[in-house]
């Protein structure tokens, strides 16, 4: 098998953590309004399950620590055993009687995510051909719509009056007894759907534990240790001639050892970097700002539909497909060009997108049937070129391979993390009934705009460059 076929096979198989991270959030989201009446949650309680799962703060946690453990241990390290995690986070949500439980269960698979993502994009970068790395990770993007396309084909499919509801209620009058309540039995829906992420998952788990180690975590694990560096000019040289072709200004300060090192050494490294420090804080700023808004939408758009749209639950889920149908294709596209085209002009082009629902949501709202089918596809387009595309790739691109992973776990944890204190802000602003989604619009048009500007100022020029090229301008050779 030629290198290119072997990188997209290991593609394929790496980028199933995207569709169980994707799939997690929407399973969760489109049948919350059946856990809702079922254990009788409250807007602050659907609020508490976004901030904890994979839509958040269980991510959160679980980046930070994947990411540090796949820079010491290995990227296949992470993928021998964090999937076994995942099933039983499922498992526990698809058992759950009460809210103690089912928020048990959001976390349990919320970490599970956050400590597959870092490895699952540095994997990724590092097993890419030059010219196919951007395909790879739109690839990796796709998978990401696709989960929420499936699951929520699978939750229209098993939802009470769904074509498959006799099914579920097959299952659950089995389970529960005859005499169960309405919503005992249609809970079972959603109990269903996140079933069919336990068995994805288990498929996922075995073809990743049959993937070898990623070359450039091999080589820097052999290489020879050696001691504390200063700066040196030749480094300065090379971080200005990378400058010079749009990457960010930055000055070089390598400290540290080149080779393996403990979690402890990578993450001084890390902090001690300016290099590092500064692309740490441009790519987390590009990233929770356009996150802030996309967690939302990822968890709370059915409800939203529902709430602010007044359709019902069949329709909102409806939409929702539609729209990552329309992030599917658009990515799909995308990763025909995206390795030949300016990323810059893409990033732009993406928030121009992102921004227009929300503009129509402040100008005309979204009471419509047209409106809301507008909304949905000009962020389902926006999907298929949004920033998280770019975070993935730059994020994989501008560390050495020493604390790559580790990195993208401290941005993931720091993004996912301030994504769960927002989704229990935005339930406040939106209010019970959709009250206040003009003033969460405007706030959404707010944080985008900042990624956009931000995004524009700093983004690199790592097209058509090699991973040990482009750590070799920012860094010095001391890091290859």
């Amino acid at each position: 098998m030629n290198k290119t076929s072997s990188s997209l096979k290991s593609t394929l198989a790496v980028s199933l953590n995207n569709y169980l991270d994707a799939g997690a959030i929407v399973a969760g989201a489109s049948g919350i309004t059946l856990w809702q009446n079922y254990l009788g949650l409250s807007e602050m309680h659907l609020g508490w399950l976004n901030a904890i799962s994979a839509n958040a703060l269980g991510a959160a946690i679980g980046a930070i620590i994947g990411g540090f453990l796949a820079d010491r241990f290995g990227r296949k390290f992470i993928f021998t055993y964090n999937l076994l995690v995942y099933m039983l986070g499922v498992l526990v949500v698809m058992l759950s009687v009460n809210f103690p439980m089912l928020l048990c269960g959001f976390l349990i698979t919320g970490i599970s995510v956050g400590v597959g993502v870092p490895a699952s994009w540095t994997y990724i970068s590092e097993s890419s051909e030059v010219h196919n790395r951007g395909r790879n990770i739109c690839i990796s993007q796709m998978s990401w719509g696709v989960g929420p396309m499936v699951i929520l084909l699978f939750g229209m499919l098993f939802a009470p009056g769904g074509y498959l509801y006799s099914i579920v209620e097959t299952i659950a009058h089995a389970v529960v007894g005859a005499d169960a309540a309405t919503t005992a039995v249609e809970v079972f829906s959603s109990r269903v759907v996140f079933f069919t992420l336990f068995v994805v998952a288990f498929v996922a788990w075995n073809l990743q534990r049959q993937l070898e180690e990623s070359k450039e975590f091999e080589a820097m694990k052999n290489q020879d240790p050696l001691p504390a560096l200063p700066v040196r000019e030749g480094a300065e040289s090379s971080e200005q001639a990378s400058a010079s072709q749009g990457s960010m200004v930055t000055t070089p300060s390598l400290t540290g050892r080149a080779g393996g090192g403990s979690v402890a050494e990578n993450i001084k490294l890390l902090f001690t970097n300016r290099i590092a420090v500064r692309t740490v804080a441009y790519l987390a700023i590009i990233y929770l700002t356009w996150n802030l808004v996309a967690s939302v939408m990822g968890f709370f758009l059915p409800h939203i539909y529902e709430t602010a749209g007044g359709v019902s639950n069949e329709q909102a889920n409806w939409l929702s497909c539609v729209l990552w149908a329309c992030t599917v294709g658009t990515t799909a596209i995308l990763s025909r060009f995206i390795d030949r085209i300016s990323h810059k002009f893409v990033y732009v082009l993406g928030l121009l997108v992102a921004i227009s629902p929300w503009a129509m949501v402040v100008t005309t709202g979204i009471g419509s049937t047209a409106s809301l089918w507008a909304f949905a596809i000009l962020w389902g387009i926006e999907g298929g070129l949004s920033v998280q595309i770019f975070y993935a790739l730059w994020g994989s691109e501008l560390f050495p391979a020493k604390f790559r992973a580790g990195a993208q776990g401290l941005m993931f944890f720091l993004v996912r993390g301030l994504s769960a204190v927002w989704g229990l802000v935005f339930t406040y602003i939106y209010g019970e009934n959709g009250e206040g989604f003009t003033l969460a619009a405007w706030c959404m048009i707010a944080l985008l705009i900042i990624s956009l500007v931000i995004g524009v100022i700093g983004a690199p020029n790592t097209r058509g460059k090699s991973l040990a090229q482009i750590t070799r301008e920012r860094y010095g050779e001391e890091y290859n």
